[in-house]
């Protein structure tokens, strides 16, 4: 496993303490951090690897060096609650528990969907409401369709802009300069 792929726990862990902390917060300290740790090694992924990821929204998010890559590039163009979201669906995915379900639901529904949460995603008032009327008896596919409007965001939206930015050439170039990558 590649070294930067193992820091890709750790940054979600970070990610996830951060977001606890008001957006003001979060916002001073990502303007005021050093470039992350993940950063300086994510060099070490394969230039080929990161060729891959042009192909497809589907093979950079398949790829947790990939998800570390394109979470750097959406967190400078203060952006990731999309790929924040999605994650967090592929793991509420997984859960078997109805209880954690239930729980997870509830806050996945806090963080991402109800209005003025503090990463609230671009999703219908439809799709919204559908959401908060499962919560009361979630199914691990009550987050389906507004997972599928998300994805289809990143896919028409932030995963272009991320092929054509000078982050991701230099990844593909093999780069050591990842830290170069600019806040707009």
């Amino acid at each position: 496993m590649d070294i930067c792929c193992e820091t890709a726990s750790e940054d979600l862990d970070k990610t996830k303490r951060l977001l606890h902390k008001p957006w003001k917060s979060r916002l001073h300290n990502f303007l005021n951090s050093p470039s992350p740790h993940s950063r300086k090694k994510l060099h070490r992924q394969s230039v080929n690897e990161a060729k891959q990821w042009g192909q497809s929204l589907e093979k950079l998010l398949n790829h947790k060096c990939g998800q570390v890559a394109f979470r750097v590039f959406l967190k400078s163009e203060f952006c990731e609650e999309n790929l924040e979201f999605w994650l967090a669906c592929e793991e509420f995915k997984s859960i078997t528990s109805p209880e954690k379900l239930a729980w997870k639901a509830t806050s996945i529904y806090e963080e991402f969907i109800q209005s003025d949460s503090p990463m609230e995603v671009n999703v219908d008032y439809h799709t919204r409401d559908t959401i908060a009327h499962s919560l009361h008896k979630p199914t691990p596919s009550c987050f389906d369709g507004a997972q599928r409007k998300v994805c289809s965001l990143m896919e028409n939206d932030a995963y272009p802009r991320f092929i054509q930015s000078d982050y991701y050439k230099d990844l593909c170039a093999g780069s050591r300069g990842l830290g170069k990558h600019k806040r707009t």
